[in-house]
């Protein structure tokens, strides 16, 4: 009871901006040659925790001289990584970076989407494309066959092709990463949808309205591309319009109005 006492909202404050600081170091070393030099201090410490408790005399002169040298060892080894950080700091840059990277992120996985479907559209090739949302879409996505590989054109038009092993089934992306192709979907049942829609279009209607996941539909009979969320498909949709609605479902709101201009485009064509 005493301890808590003695915790004044200062310390709090203090707690709370040295992790703040922490956790943006590691958004900013995630990615880089930085993030493996973490994992090996991390077994150093370990390793210098063991040799203390258990009071082994050599290890820890081994571990003291690691800590001794290993400093000047990280400053030369790194000094690539410390310089861009140090310069980030200095724009001001540093506490941005992981919004920005994430911009990019989504800009260049709707970019390879919408590049593939275009291709698979003027050759009226058939494709089923699902971003996974908040709802975890893991039972379909061991449906298929796993890729887990970075999200690229080439990859989704060569999936797509036809009487190739998985051009009949639908491909999942999570994130940044396609994670299975030729998965299989559930069919919507809703009795309204029109007769003119094939499988492909009704398994992206039904898995929109089981999740909150977002399909993009490329038709083979008239390559048309379609959108579908929330139980609803937008057929032969603009490019301008899928960019924008894809931005602003995979982006937080007040990111996506504010970075993307298509969305302002988007709002004036629905209002």
């Amino acid at each position: 009871m005493d301890l808590l006492t003695s915790i004044s909202a200062k310390d709090i404050v203090d707690i709370l901006i040295v992790s703040y600081v922490i956790y943006k170091l590691i958004l900013l070393v995630r990615g880089t040659r930085a993030i493996q030099l973490m994992k090996g201090i991390l077994v150093v410490v370990i390793a210098w925790a063991v040799s203390i408790w258990f009071q082994l005399s050599t290890l820890q002169w081994m571990m003291n001289q690691t800590f001794t040298f290993g400093v000047l060892g990280v400053i030369v080894i790194f000094q690539p990584e410390l310089r861009r950080a140090l310069e980030q700091l200095g724009r001001g840059k540093i506490f941005s970076r992981a919004s920005s990277e994430e911009d990019q992120d989504v800009n260049k996985r709707i970019g390879e989407v919408i590049r593939a479907a275009n291709y698979l559209a003027k050759r009226k090739i058939g494709a089923l494309i699902v971003f996974e949302k908040e709802t975890g879409l893991t039972d379909y996505i061991e449906s298929g066959i796993a890729i887990e590989s970075k999200i690229s054109g080439e990859l989704l038009i060569n999936i797509f092709i036809p009487n190739t092993p998985l051009h009949d089934g639908a491909v999942i992306i999570r994130q940044g990463q396609l994670m299975a192709a030729g998965c299989y979907l559930p069919l919507s049942e809703n009795p309204f949808i029109s007769k003119e829609l094939g499988t492909r279009h009704r398994a992206a209607i039904g898995m929109t309205e089981v999740s909150d996941a977002m399909c993009v539909v490329v038709s083979e009979e008239t390559g048309q591309i379609s959108l579908s969320m929330n139980g609803h498909i937008v057929r032969d949709i603009k490019e301008e319009s899928l960019i924008a609605k894809l931005f602003e479902e995979l982006k937080p709101k007040a990111k996506a109005k504010e970075k993307n201009p298509f969305l302002k485009w988007w709002g004036r064509s629905n209002g």
